[in-house]
């Protein structure tokens, strides 16, 4: 058992039309170390590639086995440090389940709420969603926050730069190598801290992560010398990926990242992953990541098309048990703001 979202979809692997995983890993292959790269495997040069791809000192980059544990070790170090009882963390509702989760275990009050908060965090691009916010939006959505913690799994996708060189004093970002270069496998992440945190934060990070194994560097440094084939394959399975989706969604914005979340027909997005299910289709229910309404759709797989349509047979068949009133449950413990539901305060409208 990881966390509910991983152990649903592990549970239903097994369908014909698996649209619940977001990585490429079984889409596209990523290189594998030579046993003389694993014996000469340089964390220090890892933290020094990662750093000069991202744009800051290597000081600041921090090498961890995943963004999860990325971000749960910033978690636990700010609410160790925080003067209040019980600190605050903004989210924008629908968010990768980890984040919101993570901070209440380390914590925190989860709310949507106007005003200052102790921590922000946000996944950019976007998921479940696959917008990516602009930086204006990112910083106005995040001005009265004293840490602002940005989730860039997807940001390889999508080729811009990292928010870590936002005009913020303390901006954190994290990144991983399980999705855009396949490596489930690797277990490598990183967390990139503010200048002014980054020496306090090498102690904390010291005591509770673990080195990276030799072979899992060697492997993530050559993904990064083959970073350019990579997004080759990656984009010649997500081209006409997101074609198939932008012919289905007419009218919408196709998404940037591999992600898609489809709330048409969808006024209950557990109840129509178990129908899709019985269809052998795999997709995530939205209660996963804040909203009951719609579920999440991925792009990640060569199959794609054909398991679009088999998901678009079941989205579009009226089904006249399902309730007609879309209903929106927030997580445990977060707090609706006054006077409605904050969508529009945070620029979510």
């Amino acid at each position: 058992m990881r966390f509910p979202l991983s152990d649903w979809i592990d549970s239903h692997l097994g369908v014909r039309h698996n649209l619940g995983e977001s990585g490429m890993f079984g889409s596209i292959r990523h290189p594998l170390p030579t046993e003389r790269e694993v014996r000469a495997a340089d964390p220090q040069e890892l933290r020094r590639s990662l750093a000069d791809r991202v744009g800051v000192d290597p000081r600041r980059l921090f090498l961890t086995h995943g963004a999860t544990e990325a971000n749960g070790s910033l978690m636990l170090y700010l609410g160790r440090r925080t003067p209040s009882s019980k600190p605050r963390c903004r989210v924008a509702f629908p968010e990768y389940p980890p984040l919101f989760d993570g901070v209440r275990e380390a914590g925190f009050l989860v709310t949507e709420e106007p005003g200052p908060v102790d921590l922000a965090v946000v996944s950019q691009p976007r998921n479940p969603e696959g917008d990516l916010w602009s930086r204006d939006r990112l910083e106005t959505w995040s001005e009265d926050a004293d840490h602002l913690l940005v989730d860039e799994t997807f940001r390889e996708f999508v080729g811009t730069a990292s928010v870590a060189d936002l005009a913020r004093p303390r901006v954190w970002a994290s990144g991983t190598f399980t999705k855009f270069f396949a490596g489930d496998d690797l277990r490598v992440g990183f967390l990139v801290a503010p200048e002014a945190e980054a020496d306090e934060y090498a102690r904390f990070h010291g005591l509770v992560c673990d080195q990276v194994a030799p072979y899992c560097v060697a492997a993530a440094l050559a993904c990064l010398r083959e970073v350019e084939r990579i997004r080759r394959d990656v984009e010649s399975i997500l081209r006409p990926n997101r074609a198939a989706w932008g012919a289905a969604v007419p009218g919408e914005a196709v998404p940037r990242a591999p992600v898609a979340f489809d709330r048409r027909n969808i006024p209950d997005g557990q109840a129509f992953a178990e129908r899709a299910l019985a269809s052998s289709v795999l997709v995530c229910p939205g209660r996963f990541f804040g909203d009951t309404r719609g579920v999440r759709i991925c792009l990640t797989k060569k199959t794609f098309p054909k398991d679009l349509a088999a998901y678009l047979a079941v989205r579009d068949a009226r089904d006249a048990s399902t309730p007609t009133r879309p209903t929106r449950r927030r997580p445990r413990g977060v707090r609706r703001p006054p006077g409605g539901s904050g969508r529009a305060r945070a620029g979510r409208g």
